[in-house]
């Protein structure tokens, strides 16, 4: 058998070449993967089997006078990348982006299984930054006026130990590329800066263990007696600052502890959102951990939030600029768009060497250097930090893999709008039918430049340049 590849044309959801039996097909993504493979349905009972789906087709094509030949025409199946990254893949993002807003929006409001009484429990969105490391350009607003960036009247503190101006009277504007620079090179503490971002999971993990402590002591009952009382439930995401630390954005809701996990419970009268509020400033302000340090030979040093840790209560209607739909949208733009900052490098550093071909500014290399000096490599190009952009507690909602079932079956009643059948004409039930999937990895992209590969990637410029 001869096997060629043939030019495939990804087409709509419903059209040729999108596989109804996954949770996406490719339509507008940049940079598809490919799948070849098939899907095969064998009846139970029989033991007979037949196919429902495969990325190839044969024809007989003539070889020689008198004689054919059957040739393979391959057409793989083009699947979304599901990249979160924006400045990766738009289309992919976009759809990260929104199911984290319904996640996150389901856990203030209701919906996707949540009661929507828990829409009045108490709940506040927490801002978590991090310690100075030295004086760097900043944008500062007050009142909604733009203030200068750091003025300094006094000449004796306008000059840092190495000699250098650290004043600095400009008002920024956003897109200034000396925000987040440091005023002295020498005077800012890389190694501080990058080992906060390493250390920011555990640190995280701290804030949550004292969160009940410093709730009971407010209610002046016991932790243990707390602790089967009430349970805060949690999403968060985390951020980079201009001058490539991280700092989280969390949403905190307080529900009764029950033994049953699906029922979203009022924690009652004395649980309210100011006293939730006192518990977070007091948690994150007590908060610590230790990180180690590859290079250090097994020491740990000691991480903790910044002091300007920002806490506000979280309610619905209009009685609150910060509405529940507010907070969502705000943490779901996160998401996608600021999980790195400008010039920051979307893929791993892999040598030294490659750092200085990087199209970023010197600070941002010296801090994914510094990363790299400290034993952080794998994480380097994310200068330390190796978490997730959105965690949340088990049950604060529903997961994103909710959505990605949702999306499946509705497109098997767009394919399929009376039901789908098996290969022998019956509705298809897997307790009578086993559907067998056996896929492989083909390549990544468009194997070549069709009229659907065209639009994809005309409609990812077109995103980008919105």
């Amino acid at each position: 058998m001869t096997v060629v590849t043939a030019t495939p044309a990804p087409g709509p959801v419903t059209g040729p070449g999108a596989d109804p039996w996954t949770d996406t097909a490719a339509s507008a993504c940049s940079h598809p993967i490919r799948l070849s493979g098939q899907i095969t349905a064998v009846d139970r009972a029989t033991g007979q089997s037949a196919d429902l789906f495969k990325t190839w087709t044969e024809v007989e094509v003539p070889a020689a006078p008198g004689f054919t030949e059957t040739v393979r025409v391959d057409d793989p199946l083009y699947v979304d990348c599901g990249n979160r990254r924006e400045e990766v893949c738009p289309h992919c993002s976009q759809v990260y982006k929104r199911d984290a807003r319904q996640l996150v929006l389901a856990g203030l409001i209701g919906g996707k299984g949540v009661p929507d009484s828990v829409a009045e429990h108490p709940c506040v969105f927490a801002t978590f930054t991090a310690p100075s490391f030295g004086p760097v350009h900043a944008r500062r607003e007050r009142n909604g006026k733009l203030l200068p960036c750091r003025p300094r009247r006094d000449a004796s503190k306008r000059v840092c130990p190495h000699g250098r101006d650290i004043s600095c009277n400009v008002r920024h504007l956003p897109e200034d590329p000396r925000l987040g620079r440091p005023m002295c090179p020498d005077c800012y503490d890389y190694d501080e800066a990058v080992i906060f971002n390493a250390g920011a999971p555990l640190l995280w993990r701290r804030f949550v263990t004292y969160l009940p402590r410093h709730l009971a002591r407010l209610a002046g009952i016991r932790v243990k007696d707390c602790r089967e009382l009430v349970k805060p439930r949690f999403v968060k995401v985390f951020e980079y600052q201009a001058r490539g630390v991280i700092h989280f954005h969390a949403v905190i809701r307080l529900d009764a502890n029950v033994n049953d996990e699906t029922a979203f419970v009022h924690p009652g009268p004395f649980w309210t959102a100011g006293v939730l509020k006192t518990a977070v400033e007091l948690a994150a302000a007590q908060a610590s951990a230790l990180c180690p340090v590859p290079v250090l030979g097994g020491r740990t040093l000691l991480v903790r939030f910044g002091p300007q840790t920002d806490v506000k209560i979280v309610r619905s209607g209009t009685e609150s600029a910060l509405s529940r739909e507010a907070v969502a949208n705000y943490i779901a733009k996160y998401v996608t768009k600021a999980v790195g900052i400008p010039s920051m490098s979307p893929w791993p550093v892999r040598h030294l060497s490659e750092i200085a071909s990087l199209r970023c500014s010197a600070h941002l290399k010296r801090m994914i250097e510094t990363a790299w000096n400290l034993g952080f490599r794998r994480y380097a190009h994310q200068f330390g930090y190796g978490g997730h952009p959105l965690t949340k507690s088990r049950r604060y909602s529903v997961v994103f893999g909710y959505f990605r079932r949702e999306r499946a079956e509705h497109r098997k009643v767009q394919r399929w709008p009376d039901g789908e059948l098996d290969p022998w004409g019956r509705p298809l039930d897997e307790r009578v039918v086993l559907v067998l999937k056996d896929f492989s990895f083909a390549g990544m992209g468009y194997s070549h430049a069709t009229p659907g590969a065209e639009l994809a990637l005309v409609s990812a410029d077109m995103a980008r340049g919105n």
